[in-house]
C-alpha cells in the first residue's frame, strides 16, 4: 500500500509541444500539457464530451526524451506523483498550481 500513496496515471495527448527550460545549478526539465478525455450522460440522458487539463513536470531524463520526442497531439502514459505548490505574480495575487511530476512516461503514438 505504500507505493499507492499520491500516485497518478494518466492516458492522453499533449496540448502543446514539450516547453524544455534549465535551471542555474543545470538541472533539466519539461513543461507539459496532457488532456484527457472523458464522457458522461448529462440530467437529459445526453451524452457529454469532457477533456480534462494537465500540467506536467519531468525532470533530467525524461525532460531530454520528451524535448528529443515529444510533439502537440502525441498520445502519450505517465504515471506521477501530485504537486501542490503557489507563487505572487506580479501584481501581487497569490496563485495556485497543481502539477503532475511524471516519473514514468510512455509513447503510444
Amino acid at each position: 500500500m505504500k507505493n499507492l500513496r499520491n500516485r497518478v496515471t494518466l492516458i492522453g495527448n499533449l496540448g502543446v509541444n514539450p516547453e524544455i527550460k534549465k535551471l542555474e545549478s543545470g538541472k533539466k526539465f519539461a513543461k507539459l500539457t496532457l488532456a484527457t478525455n472523458g464522457s458522461y450522460k448529462n440530467s437529459k440522458g445526453e451524452k457529454v464530451e469532457d477533456t480534462q487539463w494537465h500540467n506536467l513536470i519531468a525532470w533530467e531524463g525524461l525532460a531530454e526524451v520528451a524535448e528529443k520526442y515529444l510533439k502537440k497531439g502525441k498520445e502519450i502514459a505517465v504515471e506521477g506523483r501530485l504537486n501542490y505548490r503557489s507563487y505572487e505574480d506580479a501584481d501581487g495575487q497569490k496563485k495556485y498550481i497543481t502539477e503532475i511530476i511524471v516519473n514514468d512516461l510512455l509513447m503510444l503514438s
